[in-house]
């Protein structure tokens, strides 16, 4: 099956998450989130980069951001996750710590809700238009560094229905370069400029159920030993990284970007999908799916019915375990999703309580929710909770686990959110 043949199980595969997409903020104007709602896609500022730096347990990290200069000269720019940002790695939900540095992902990104609050620099507004100078010329250093949608590049294409279609390959041993063009899978569209990347005898290649190298498409003369070949827009989903390249400094090659997998056809993207999502739903069932305070109704003596709203991008299996009438834990966490755990783990100071409802909204449904609201009944309800608040929350039917020391904050102190060398023992 080749990847023409693809839409059924890619409205599958992104159930709950087809309504990502959108063109991004035609005039590019900064937009800044309003504190308890979801910011439309179309209004992020929309860009490409290097994966480099991770705190997974935070939500941040930094990219090396391409812009109209020399990208090996540009400073890895900080960024921070949305509480309600979504995160998709080879076509399936994923968390920062998924994703191997040196990826290059797609972002839309906003300015930060609250600047006070912003767990990475705030910078001026209209930062992206400036020429930061040294080759590195514009957009490499944005303010919109928080972000709604990150995506590495099978991801990106899956979500917009698009394809790499490669047109030559050039061979010298088990390295070379390739030149493709990004467009829509069906044809109906231009397709945006060809590229030229780089491989070599690293780069994996995905056939079916079976990685291939470089050399097999050598051998079974797919590709020539030496020299090029035209492909005639063989439609493929391709990896992307960077590599440092031989060159003066002032070359392409220092701009080019490399190639780290070839998906030929479509049990091969999805075999990766497939596991990569296993690996996603293992994580939010230890950790509690994400959500926000939409309204508390308070009674006596701490009973309390909450309406909250489930964030989006997550896999539909875990949508379906929130239930009328099972029991659930909730538990007050603070935007960088951590939980507010105490010495105990989140399990310890939660409320709990019964799920009265689960209604899916109507109308359209922004990045970042599900759709999905419960309705909870708790006769002992915490701090955390209160409308605007994000909370985490566990049905029954999940593992009641313990969590790291550095994914919960102790004794619910905002500032204990980046652990001082204090963590480490004595020696």
């Amino acid at each position: 099956m080749t990847f023409l043949k693809a839409g059924c199980w890619i409205t599958a595969l992104y159930s709950g998450v087809l309504l990502l997409t959108g063109i991004a903020n035609a005039d590019d104007e900064p937009f800044r989130p309003e504190p308890g709602k979801f910011p439309p896609l179309k209004s992020a500022h929309a860009y490409r980069g290097e994966l480099i730096f991770v705190d997974h347990a935070n939500r941040r990290g930094s990219i090396r951001v391409a812009g109209t200069g020399k990208f090996y000269r540009n400073d890895p720019q900080p960024f921070a996750m949305l509480p309600y940002g979504v995160i998709r790695y080879h076509g399936a939900p994923a968390e920062l710590r998924d994703i191997p540095l040196g990826t290059v992902m797609h972002v839309r990104a906003f300015l930060p809700p609250d600047p006070k609050l912003s767990t990475v620099p705030v910078l001026p507004v209209n930062n992206k238009d400036k020429d930061v100078g040294h080759y590195r010329g514009t957009g490499t250093a944005p303010a919109e560094n928080h972000v709604l949608l990150l995506e590495d590049e099978p991801s990106h294409c899956l979500r917009e229905n698009k394809v790499w279609k490669l047109q030559e390959v050039e061979v010298d041993g088990n390295v070379g370069k390739i030149i493709a063009s990004r467009e829509s899978r069906d044809g109906g569209e231009a397709k945006e400029p060809a590229e030229e990347l780089t491989f070599d005898a690293a780069t994996r290649i995905w056939r079916g159920r079976e990685r291939i190298h470089v050399a097999d498409l050598i051998a079974e003369e797919v590709w020539p030993k030496a020299g090029k070949k035209q492909l005639a827009g063989q439609p493929v989903l391709l990896g992307i990284t960077w590599k440092p390249a031989a060159g003066d400094g002032l070359s392409g090659s220092f701009t080019q970007f490399h190639i780290s997998d070839i998906w030929l056809n479509d049990e091969a993207i999805q075999q990766a999908a497939a596991f990569q999502r296993e690996t996603h739903k293992s994580f939010i069932r230890s950790r509690w799916m994400p959500a926000w305070i939409d309204a508390v109704e308070y009674g006596k003596f701490g009973r309390a019915t909450v309406t909250a709203t489930l964030f989006g991008g997550m896999d539909p299996s875990l949508y379906s375990d929130f239930r009328k009438g099972l029991g659930a834990q909730m538990n007050g966490a603070e935007n960088t999703l951590k939980h507010a755990a105490g010495h105990y783990g989140p399990g310890h100071l939660a409320s709990n309580g019964t799920i009265l409802d689960v209604t899916r909204l109507s109308g359209d449904v922004s990045v970042g929710s599900s759709g999905i609201q419960i309705r909870f009944e708790t006769d002992l309800i915490i701090e955390g909770i209160r409308t605007g608040r994000v909370v985490r929350v566990r049905p029954e039917s999940w593992p009641k686990m313990q969590i790291p020391r550095e994914e919960y904050l102790f004794n619910n102190s905002p500032e204990d959110r980046f652990p001082t060398p204090d963590i480490f023992p004595k020696y």
